[in-house]
């Protein structure tokens, strides 16, 4: 009996991590899940064509669809660049100094380094 309820307590500690990530920070309601239904019918997804083997590669496309009507509709509302990769850039410096010439090191050069003199 002692070892059945070790085995139980065991089994608890593992699986409650594993639960308590399943659950999401926050719910969402009712009204959100419709709002997004609408959002994926209007860009193209079909949600009443019953058992379609093409499932995944639709709502993928729909969802990436919609991700791009909300990227640029923010980025209209910013009036910021849509591309994506960040504003342009306004200015430039250059510094720097003079290039030095490299010479190869001669050969009582490197007997020296490895001698220690």
């Amino acid at each position: 009996m002692k070892s059945l309820v070790q085995a139980v307590v065991v089994a608890a500690a593992l699986v409650a991590p594993v639960v308590s990530f399943a659950q999401s920070g926050s719910a969402i309601t009712r009204a959100q899940v419709r709002a997004e239904l609408v959002q994926l019918q209007q860009a193209g997804y079909n949600s009443a064509r019953g058992e379609d083997p093409h499932y995944p590669e639709a709502i993928q496309a729909a969802t990436a669809r919609v991700a791009e009507q909300q990227r640029s509709a923010l980025a209209q509302a910013q009036g910021a660049d849509a591309s994506g990769y960040g504003a342009q850039a306004q200015g430039a410096s250059a510094s720097g100094s003079r290039a030095m010439g490299v010479r190869p090191a001669s050969a009582e050069e490197m007997k020296s380094l490895y001698r220690g003199s």
